[in-house]
């Protein structure tokens, strides 16, 4: 989806741990991989270490609030930036322009599309539990407009299942979920639970963050919908 032609250069802005950032070094790309967070950027440096990618990845402690001028990359320093499910700033529009400014060719933002990732919707509806959708792709595309950009958006969907071993260790799990109103709901969301876990075939693996997945989950795989938000860089070259 970034469209990326071989050997550009990139900023993964958020870039955590690396998820994307170590795959994009691998297929030959320069990264700059920008976060905010020490811990997350030492599990990078451990990862690069691992894959000897020295040459191709340069980690960078970088947050979006932060005067790019100052401690971010240069106007124009990379082919693509992007920032994937990581545009956390109050500051949306300064956020979308520092990406624009350090790009050449292209943009892009990986932005929630329905309701925050940390709740299953699927769930909630069912329990009858009130829950507020995101509109910040909405919002993005719009400032997008306004700079003069054309951005062009895809959605796409991205799997992900709960597991635990336990009735009550799941009602205790879900009940993360249970705010903004709906803490009166977890007697519905343990009647819930308890009607629709199943035996997890994969019980014992390594789920998607390396920890044992747990022996149950539900019957239901929780979706969460992204918006795709790409635009060809308006911002001129600095003079």
């Amino acid at each position: 989806m970034l469209a990326l032609e071989p050997g550009e250069s990139v900023l993964d802005m958020g870039c955590g741990a690396g998820s994307i950032a170590i795959p994009l070094a691998q297929a030959g790309h320069s990264v700059i991989a920008a976060d905010f967070s020490p811990a997350m950027l030492g599990t990078l440096d451990a990862g690069i270490e691992y894959y000897g990618l020295e040459d191709l990845i340069t980690p960078l402690e970088l947050a979006w609030d932060d005067d790019w001028y100052l401690v971010g990359p240069v106007a124009k320093a990379v082919d693509v930036a992007f920032a994937s499910r990581s545009v956390t700033t109050t500051n949306l529009k300064g956020a979308l322009a520092k990406l624009d400014r350090t790009a050449r060719r292209r943009c892009a933002v990986t932005m929630v599309a329905n309701s925050s990732p940390r709740y299953d919707l699927h769930l909630m509806n069912a329990i009858g539990a009130s829950v507020t959708c995101s509109n910040g792709f909405v919002y993005a595309f719009n400032i997008l407009i306004q700079m003069g950009a054309l951005p062009q958006v895809t959605y796409f969907e991205s799997p992900r299942r709960d597991t635990f071993n336990t009735l009550e260790a799941g009602v205790a799990d879900f009940s993360r979920m249970l705010e903004h109103g709906n803490e009166d709901k977890v007697d519905r969301l343990r009647d819930y639970i308890a009607q629709h876990m199943i035996e997890n075939p994969h019980a014992g693996e390594p789920g998607s963050k390396g920890v044992p997945q747990g022996r149950y989950m539900l019957d239901h795989v929780r979706k969460v919908r992204w918006a795709f938000i790409a635009w060809k860089p308006v911002s001129a070259p600095s003079s």
